[in-house]
């Protein structure tokens, strides 16, 4: 019997694949050469037999060697790098491998995130999931915040750092997670061949290291990685049931009322130990304390004390976005147009070499909207109207200058477009990360609904009489 004639499960059908083939965006290739503009051409003709090669892995529960082999692609973290902790590893794995990685991903992980068992939990975690999402993350966060501060005199968020969180993740740990997962056994036995033998070089300056293997580290560039770092972080919980934590990827908000103020040390060590157990390390001189509080409230008079090695700000950067202490979003609106107008010196100069108005609205769309309005769903009610003019004022003189599209709506209407988008998002998708908090929330809009029509009711009756 030929390996033609073999027959494998139906995993991927030829469709599937087609899709997939016909779908590449420009990406890197990897060591095997194939460049992602060939696969997507000749996607009518390789997708039988990328369909059965892929099927054929997954029931065997074997990655090709060639998969395996990696390529380290330094990316600068800083604008001006210095040292090697400057830049980010970047793995160039092969294409096929990755469409593979991605199908294990969406097909099976996923699934498997939706019913976790007792020992992990991904409530909290808002990347790499299904309809996660920094805003996601942002509103969740303050969500619990603004509850508690009803109830308590402040609330304290810790920002955790771990060092190369990514980097140093342990492929036996993180292996025994995965088996607690409701995975096809052969799926969970291609996660064990994907994580073993692997080996990369890294390629700077033209130069090339030697080819070395790896035991750690989730790949960062591969699509199993990202999912595979959700898994780990999936037991980390806090100790005290009222007490939170958020997550997106390795970016970790440990939020303590202050009833249980008295809990912070017992958390951070407990943190601690998971970092050790799972081969990250805690860098306390990256974490951050933020202490929020109520201005509508009598001033605090004494703040609890400071934790050990952990500095403590007046205002904190959520993924990106800043808040101050007193829950306002306006530091954040003044440092992104402060940015925006930067980038209005570089569309100029995109002009004089001759780029055309249509071309550099285009870029200011890209560029410039997309900042003003990223993660507004979050903050938009953090802002006051002068933020909102602020804003207003950068666009029409962008407008005048030619950069912004003519017919760009007002910032207001922009958020309010945000937000109703995200809404859409969450009313239609009942496995939206968010759908929890809008079931939370009808009953007491059901309630004022009843009592409107009722105050309606009563006014109309008071007209006829």
């Amino acid at each position: 019997m030929t390996a033609e004639t073999i027959t494998f499960p139906d995993y991927l059908s030829e469709w599937k694949v087609f899709r997939m083939l016909d779908n590449l965006q420009p990406t890197a290739a990897g060591l095997d050469g194939l460049p992602a503009w060939y696969l997507q051409v000749a996607a009518p003709i390789f997708c039988r037999t990328i369909a059965n090669l892929f099927n054929m892995s997954l029931a065997t529960s074997t990655v090709p060697h060639q998969w395996k082999e990696a390529r380290i692609r330094p990316v600068p973290k800083v604008s001006a790098p210095k040292e090697h902790a400057d830049y980010r590893p970047i793995s160039v794995t092969p294409i096929m491998c990755r469409l593979m990685e991605r199908t294990v991903v969406r097909t099976f992980l996923y699934p498997a995130f939706l019913n976790p068992p007792p020992t992990l939990t991904f409530s909290d975690q808002f990347a790499f999931r299904p309809t996660g999402s920094t805003s996601a993350a942002i509103i969740s966060l303050l969500r619990i915040v603004i509850n508690l501060l009803q109830y308590n005199p402040f609330v304290v968020v810790v920002s955790l750092d771990f060092s190369k969180a990514f980097d140093t993740v342990r492929h036996s740990t993180l292996l025994c997670k995965l088996a607690a997962l409701d995975l096809p056994t052969t799926v969970y036995n291609w996660l064990v061949d994907f994580f073993s033998s692997h080996s990369h070089h890294t390629v700077f300056n033209g130069e090339a290291s030697q080819t070395r293997s790896i035991t750690a580290s989730i790949i960062q560039g591969s699509g199993v990685g990202p999912a595979a770092y959700t898994v780990t972080a999936g037991d980390l919980r806090p100790l005290n049931t009222d007490n939170t934590l958020i997550k997106f990827a390795d970016d970790t908000y440990l939020v303590i009322p202050a009833a249980k103020v008295n809990t912070r040390t017992a958390e951070i060590n407990n943190i601690e130990a998971w970092a050790a157990e799972n081969n990250l390390r805690l860098n306390k001189a990256k974490s951050r304390e933020v202490i929020f509080r109520d201005n509508r409230r009598e001033k605090l008079k004494t703040l609890p004390p400071q934790l050990p090695d952990i500095t403590r700000e007046t205002s904190l950067k959520i993924l990106g976005v800043t808040f101050t202490n007193n829950l306002s979003a306006s530091d954040h609106i003044r440092r992104v147009v402060s940015d925006s107008a930067q980038t209005l010196y570089a569309l100029r100069v995109l002009r004089y070499h001759g780029l055309s108005d249509v071309g550099l609205q285009e870029v200011f769309r890209a560029v410039v909207v997309s900042r003003l309005t990223y993660a507004s769903t979050a903050w938009s009610g953090f802002v006051t109207a002068a933020d909102i003019q602020r804003v207003d004022a950068f666009l029409r003189r962008s407008k005048r200058c030619g950069f912004c599209p003519p017919g760009l709506p007002d910032f207001g209407e922009q958020l309010a477009e945000c937000d109703d988008r995200l809404f859409s998002r969450i009313r239609h998708n009942q496995q939206h990360v968010l759908h929890s908090l809008l079931r939370h929330h009808l009953p007491l809009l059901k309630t004022m609904i009843c009592d409107l029509v009722g105050m309606i009711d009563n006014y109309l009756l008071a007209l006829v009489i």
